[in-house]
């Protein structure tokens, strides 16, 4: 079992996790997000990567509350996250806003893989393998 800390006093439950590319491996900013069917990531974040558009293997648009966004389907050299990994790891390449200053969002993509506890109060989030 893997323990990830997170502020627990924060508004969003956000933890640091790694991506892989061309250009090697950068630590980013991610939100955990249940509610998120795939794991998204902004453009500027796969850019640093060495990625661009055409890697992409599709076309994507995301519901928000400002309509509807469009983005795109890309493969990962890898993800890591919660104390886990993932190679060959497909994303959602979409913008946020500017002002939540998140990389991304750890979507159900990831966590399905795991079963996993949030102890919000304590501010710990537990991860075993499922």
């Amino acid at each position: 079992m893997t323990v990830t800390a997170f502020d627990p006093n924060a508004d969003l439950i956000v933890v640091v996790g790694e991506l892989r590319g061309p250009l090697g491996a950068q630590k980013y900013r991610f939100a955990l997000d249940t509610a998120c069917a795939e794991t998204l990531v902004t453009p500027e974040s796969v850019d640093r990567l060495g990625y661009s558009a055409r890697e992409g293997e599709s076309m994507t648009a995301v519901t928000t509350a400002l309509g509807r966004e469009p983005g795109y389907r890309l493969r990962v050299s890898s993800l890591k996250a919660l104390g886990h990994a993932f190679t060959d790891f497909r994303v959602n390449v979409h913008d946020l806003p500017d002002s939540s200053g998140l990389d991304g969002l750890i979507g159900l993509n990831f966590l399905r893989a795991f079963n996993y506890e949030i102890r919000s109060k304590e501010g710990r989030i537990l991860v075993s393998p499922a």
